[in-house]
């Protein structure tokens, strides 16, 4: 079995298709490797307000971007050439992600955790929910191990909300700064937009560096 740290961000677009490209790999590259993957969350916005913020505005105000269509354009790119229909003008909002990423966290012990992150990177993405929404977090998750009540309870418990900042905290002393980033069995690491071919040398180098121990 081949552990997979994945350190992400819900709301961060090359974390979707890091995910997607990961699947993608590990499906058509690596049919017989049994991977355990596991999430670690990086907040990128921890202040921001439960209502959420225009992302043309964040986009002009954080990096002078006017044109959002243009600023989307490589990413949408990267992500139908691997067969992800990723239309980023369907999100006009980014929110805080703590409720989303604690859900994530509680799912770990259940078997379910990267199965619902990804379903929850995808109903941001594709379907343009709410993600600071506890009854759409809650939602998700009752395809993932979880009934409904208890899934609302843990977005909206500050306890867990907490528990996710204690771990995002780790996450940047750890070094990590920017997402996606990978870590394959505890030993090959790699971060940002990379293609299926540098995930697909990454975890062959890894799997060849085990079996030489």
């Amino acid at each position: 079995m081949l552990k997979i740290e994945l350190y992400t961000e819900i709301t961060c677009p090359w974390c979707i298709i890091g995910q997607h490209r990961l699947d993608k790999v590990l499906a058509e590259r690596f049919p017989g490797l049994v991977a355990d993957i596991r999430h670690y969350p990086v907040l990128l916005l921890p202040d921001a307000p439960a209502a959420g913020l225009y992302i043309p505005d964040l986009l002009r105000g954080r990096y002078g971007a006017t044109d959002p269509k243009a600023a989307f354009a490589r990413p949408e790119a990267e992500a139908r050439a691997s067969g992800l229909d990723l239309d980023l003008s369907r999100q006009s909002w980014t929110y805080p992600t703590q409720a989303a990423h604690a859900l994530i966290l509680a799912a770990r012990e259940r078997g379910t955790q990267h199965r619902l992150a990804v379903a929850i990177s995808e109903a941001y993405f594709l379907e343009a929910k709410k993600m600071a929404d506890a009854d759409v977090l809650a939602g998700i998750a009752v395809d993932h191990g979880f009934d409904r009540a208890e899934g609302r309870a843990i977005a909206l418990d500050p306890a867990q909300h907490q528990r996710v900042e204690q771990e995002a905290a780790r996450s940047a002393a750890a070094g990590v700064h920017s997402v996606p980033h990978f870590v394959f069995g505890g030993r090959v690491a790699i971060n940002g937009g990379r293609s299926e071919d540098e995930i697909a040398a990454a975890i062959e180098e890894t799997v060849h560096t085990i079996a030489a121990d």
